[in-house]
């Protein structure tokens, strides 16, 4: 657990969003194809696309949990079943340890605004809200898919 989530703290250090870095962690584990899951994920960090909606930890996260269940299972119904019962379940963990899903609310501020900006630079947001939402996020993937 410990090596996704330096994985996914480099992913994210080095340009990449949250829902990439997330998405990225499990790359080896799940044998799927970088450069097409950072195509994919590319417009879901900022609680996607900036908007400040589900933080893009928790979209990335789903991700992953959707590609961990279609490897075990042939049968789409098995592996919609088995996905939605899964993010349910991380959705209920990470809200226990954030009280909410939601960027714009874990953040405190508006992205969409230069004030917004201003407050999420000079405060290190980057690394006191996003990057603890990245390993938690990993922490709850682990436990969820072992």
């Amino acid at each position: 657990m410990e090596q996704k989530i330096e994985k996914a703290l480099d992913t994210f250090r080095s340009g990449f969003n949250c829902a990439q870095a997330v998405l990225m962690a499990y790359t080896d584990q799940l044998k799927f194809d970088n450069s097409l899951a950072l195509s994919i994920s590319t417009g879901f960090g900022g609680g996607m696309g900036r908007l400040q909606e589900t933080c893009g930890a928790v979209t990335g996260a789903f991700m992953v949990l959707g590609i961990h269940n279609c490897q075990k299972h042939t049968d789409n119904g098995d592996r919609k079943n088995k996905t939605y019962s899964m993010v349910q379940e991380y959705d209920k963990k990470f809200k226990s340890i954030h009280h909410t899903t939601n960027c714009k609310t874990l953040l405190g501020c508006d992205l969409k605004t230069p004030e917004g900006q201003k407050i999420f630079n000079e405060t290190n947001l980057v690394e006191t809200v996003c990057e603890k939402c990245i390993s938690d996020s990993i922490k709850i993937l682990d436990e969820l898919m072992n």
